[in-house]
């Protein structure tokens, strides 16, 4: 006991006596804006700092004649010879993106700047390009458009969100208990040009990261402020046509920022029978501070409707009954709407901490109309089904930053709580006939979701190294009403989850660094599932680890790699297409991660990513356990320049073939599409041309092994069922900026 003592009393004097540290700001020098992320490294003692949400940062003392330096990606390096002051101001100046602006230092987010970089070097230029710009994550769309994408990541088919969570400004996109399917993360009311910075991590190893963040999680900030109001047109093949506009309303550089966004996009796409899909999104943003209080304040509406297409049978379009844009079933389709409140404050405590909260709001409708297996349930009407819901989102979120100059290191402590409440009304399946009549519905419930949880996460820095440990405790309650039952019957069950983590970094240089992460995470199951299982393994835990490097030999090129492990537990899976709950049980993926980008010469970039996994079925026999439709072999990568006011890319995207049942008797097909963009840009306007599938390559996107039967048939048909990928896709654009 007195040993035990002796540790803790030593422990606290040795927290306690801090070291005299110098305080600074990081700034854009035109816009006067706080930029966060920027990297301060003494060259001299290795010592370094990362500017918090405010700008602000601190440093330990450096003596007089140091040499410091600032690096923030599309912005001048700057080198500040340290003169002893007690605080300083740097004002960084806007640059041509260089790969000399990336550091590499102690940071659990290291990876993100691969990410940015691909965003700096390649605009987005559509709201399916959202998500590709993370390294190893694949999209595919199969429902004319306005559905919400299948997403692939570390050998997962992850459906639409199951796990991978995604966030935009710290709203959640992921729907919990959706008519649809777990996790459904409809991204789409999300302006692309509105997009500052693209956070990821791959694993279950950050704290502030909770439900459906196995595979990993990806947060989309939007920009605080506009340069210039700006105008643009795009037009293409298939009667495309994409209007923009972004309208400074207040530009106040120090204190007030506010505009607004919009987007109205619609095309009849390749198909046969026109999709008639059109999206209108709205998006304002408002920000202003006083002294160190900053409020922040945006909302946001989409309203998207679509028809489709569905997926083609393969034997259909082999014996010439359809053609690859054909169709079934052509009156599938949809509508969806989503509308955004949130209010964000920032506030700087003291010189070594600040207070960061936000509260959301969201209302949000469904309706999908599907028929994935024509005519096998009903010979006479067909197979197609309404999925359908209404749900109103509230949530509440605050975190305690502090840093601490300790005698061997710095000491960073996050804390935070908070809720997320989900009510949804009428979550619907039916059965239906060509849009038009409800034949039969086989699931009708209310439900109600609470998410509260708790977490505390320190990064403590001790010269090379830095240890981070995490805690996270998720609560979860779940009430389910059948509407369909005979008598009022509400069920309800709770469950809590520990999320331990732990991730090690090392750096010998600001050249190369090596770290280790392990954690474990989760993802919820329906709440239909849950009551259905009185709330047995209903929380499924995910335990994974990584190995990795990122090493920059010279400035100009920068390579990352990871050896990774991830091992889930038995689940159970509710089928919104079917209302039914299927279990599945313990599976294991392991794989490779590579990356290389090199800076050929001041404007010209090359980069490649190749993404390895083997996802295993580890309760299943051998021959027998494959996983389908989870992505073994992925890569993207490609060219991108920008030269005087002329920028584009020349970019690739290739996925093996992989299996589409168990047994691997059914493959669904590879593919290698490569898209061209051509921009030129002067001061107030600007013209370009973007050709998708430049080689015009047939390829299927969405692919599934699915039984169905076509009108005639006498006996049901398994075989792949896919929808085809885009032809060569051209449009051209042209902007203005007053």
């Amino acid at each position: 006991m007195k040993a035990l003592f002796t540790f803790f009393a030593a422990l606290v004097f040795f927290c306690a006596k801090a070291q005299t540290v110098f305080y600074g700001k990081v700034s854009d020098s035109l816009t006067k804006e706080p930029l966060e992320g920027a990297t301060i490294y003494n060259q001299n003692t290795g010592a370094h700092s990362h500017s918090d949400a405010l700008g602000n940062f601190q440093l330990k003392s450096s003596a007089k004649g140091d040499t410091i330096k600032v690096y923030y990606i599309g912005y001048e390096n700057t080198t500040y010879i340290f003169d002893g002051s007690a605080s300083i101001e740097i004002k960084l100046v806007p640059a041509n993106f260089e790969l000399n602006q990336v550091t590499i230092t102690p940071d659990i987010s290291a990876l993100t700047s691969v990410a940015n970089i691909n965003l700096k070097l390649s605009p987005l230029n559509s709201s399916q390009e959202v998500l590709r710009k993370v390294p190893g994550l694949f999209i595919a769309q199969h429902a004319g458009g306005g559905k919400a994408e299948q997403i692939f990541l570390r050998g997962f088919d992850i459906d639409h969100g199951t796990d991978v969570q995604i966030t935009a400004d710290g709203l959640p996109v992921n729907m919990v208990s959706h008519a649809h399917g777990q996790g459904y993360a409809d991204l789409h009311f999300v302006i692309p040009e509105t997009i500052k910075n693209i956070d990821f991590g791959k694993g279950p190893y950050y704290a502030e990261k909770g439900d459906f963040a196995t595979a990993g999680y990806v947060d989309f900030q939007t920009l605080d402020r506009i340069e210039k109001s700006s105008v643009k047109l795009e037009a293409g093949d298939f009667n495309t046509l994409r209007l923009v506009g972004l309208v400074d309303l207040v530009n106040d550089a120090e204190k007030t920022d506010a505009y607004i966004a919009t987007e109205y996009y619609i095309t009849d796409g390749p198909f046969e029978s026109p999709q008639d899909f059109n999206r209108l999104n709205i998006f304002g943003k408002y920000t202003t501070h006083v002294n160190q209080n900053f409020i922040t304040v945006q909302a946001s509406a989409l309203q998207s409707k679509w028809n489709a297409s569905g997926q083609v049978p393969d034997r259909a379009v082999q014996s010439g009954i359809i053609s690859r844009f054909g169709s079934i079933d052509d009156t599938e389709g949809g509508e969806t709407s989503r509308n955004n409140l949130t209010v964000k404050y920032k506030s700087v405590i003291d010189e070594n901490s600040f207070l960061e909260s936000n509260v959301f709001y969201s209302n949000y409708a469904f309706e999908l109309y599907s028929n994935f297996t024509f005519f096998l349930n009903d010979p006479v009407n067909g197979d197609q089904i309404r999925q359908k819901e209404n749900r109103n989102i509230y949530g509440f979120n605050t975190s305690y930053n502090a840093a601490h100059q300790l005698v061997t290191g710095e000491l960073n402590i996050e804390a935070g709580v908070g809720f997320r409440y989900d009510d949804i009304n009428n979550i619907e399946l039916s059965h239906t006939k060509q849009r038009r009549e409800t034949l039969s519905t086989s699931k009708l419930d209310d439900i109600d979701q609470l998410n509260g949880f708790l977490y505390g996460n320190a990064e403590w820095t001790l010269g090379k190294w830095m240890i981070n440990p995490g805690l996270r405790i998720d609560y979860l309650k779940f009430d389910v009403v059948n509407k369909l039952a005979p008598t009022y019957v509400a069920q309800s069950e709770a469950k809590a989850f520990i999320g331990p983590k732990l991730n090690i970094i090392y750096s010998p240089n600001e050249k190369w660094q090596w770290y280790v992460k392990s954690g474990r995470g989760f993802h919820s199951n329906d709440a239909r599932v849950v009551v259905a299982e009185k709330g047995k393994n209903i929380l499924p835990a995910a335990y994974g680890a990584d190995l990795g490097t990122i090493y920059k030999p010279f400035t100009r090129l920068y390579i990352n790699a990871a050896l990774w492990y991830l091992y889930l537990e038995q689940e159970f899976v509710y089928v919104g297409d079917e209302g039914v709950v299927e279990p599945s049980g313990k599976t294991t993926r392991k794989g490779v991660d590579f990356g290389l980008t090199y800076q050929l010469n001041k404007w010209l970039f090359a980069d490649v990513n190749v993404n390895l996994a083997q996802p295993i079925s580890i309760e299943d026999p051998e021959g027998a356990n494959n996983i389908p439709l989870a992505p073994r072999v992925t890569s993207v990568g490609g060219l991108s320049f920008n030269y005087s006011g002329i920028s584009g890319s020349m970019r690739y995207r290739y996925m093996a073939d992989r299996p589409a049942n168990e047994d691997n008797t059914v493959v669904a097909q590879g593919y290698f599409v490569s898209d061209l963009v051509l921009n030129y840009d002067r001061n107030h306007w600007g013209i370009g041309i973007t050709v998708e599938n430049i080689f015009d390559t047939e390829w299927r996107e969405a692919q599934f092994d699915t039984e169905s039967r076509l009108m005639g048939e006498t006996a049901p048909v398994s075989e792949i069922h896919y929808t085809p990928g885009t032809p060569r896709f051209i449009r051209g654009r042209i902007s203005f900026k007053f």
